[in-house]
């Protein structure tokens, strides 16, 4: 009875002792499983706002830097812009120039600032048109006619040179005004008559104002080959051709 009594005492034992192992088994795997849990969660929720940070910090640094750099670009284009304007209006303003008669009067033409043209008048063999052009930024002044005299080009005299007729009468303003980029015209007729005249004049000397300028200013032309100069005749300056002659018709 007693071996019975202690065998059975010995199997529940080993019951009671089996069920405190799963039970204490059983706590510690919530307790290592809850313990693990936060964790984890924390760790993933750092990983998480470190990246959203660093994802927020890198597009709000790309966002600055770019948005930075079209600004100072725009900006720095609309600089240049302004300056540029701002170049091209002083230099229209500065380079424009003096262009009123008042001014001519008062400021003979420089031999520099002139281009001269001799050429014959079309429909006439022995008309030739005098072009003085104005090449400079201002007004200037010439005499009323340019000196001209016909002559030998390889003559060491000119004083037997044969000068022209002109309109008498003159007066009124104290020079010619010529604009710039405008031309002030004459016309010379080295025979009016057409009729028989000396052969040896070959050349026209002309200096454009000789009131103004000094004789070294004289520039040489060559006149049509067979020539016959006889009673020549010299306009005033005009603005036209067709101007031209009807002054230089009035001469003598």
């Amino acid at each position: 009875m007693r071996t019975l009594r202690t065998r059975k005492n010995t199997a529940a034992l080993g019951v009671v002792t089996a069920v405190l192992a799963l039970a204490l088994t059983a706590c510690n795997g919530d307790d290592g499983t809850q313990s693990a849990g936060p964790a984890d969660t924390g760790a993933s929720a750092s990983a998480s706002t470190g990246s959203e940070g660093a994802s927020k910090t890198e597009g709000a640094s790309k966002g600055t830097g770019s948005e930075g750099t079209s600004k100072t670009g725009g900006s720095a284009q609309n600089t240049g812009s302004s300056k540029e304007t701002g170049t091209s209006g002083g230099s229209a303003a500065s380079g424009g120039g003096n262009t009123s008669d008042s001014y001519a009067y008062k400021h003979p033409c420089k031999i520099s600032d002139l281009s001269i043209r001799v050429y014959p008048r079309e429909g006439s063999d022995t008309q030739q048109v005098i072009e003085v052009n104005n090449t400079g930024a201002n007004s200037c002044g010439l005499s009323y006619f340019p000196q001209v005299s016909l002559g030998a080009q390889n003559a060491s005299d000119h004083s037997g040179d044969i000068k022209p007729a002109v309109p008498g009468g003159l007066g009124g303003a104290p020079a010619y005004a010529v604009k710039p980029k405008t031309a002030a015209i004459a016309v010379l007729d080295f025979n009016p008559s057409g009729e028989n005249g000396v052969t040896w004049v070959n050349e026209m000397n002309v200096l454009v104002d000789g009131e103004h300028m000094a004789n070294a200013d004289t520039q040489n032309f060559p006149l049509p080959s067979g020539a016959k100069v006889d009673s020549p005749k010299l306009g005033l300056y005009q603005s036209t051709i067709a101007e031209a002659v009807s002054s230089m018709e009035s001469a003598g």
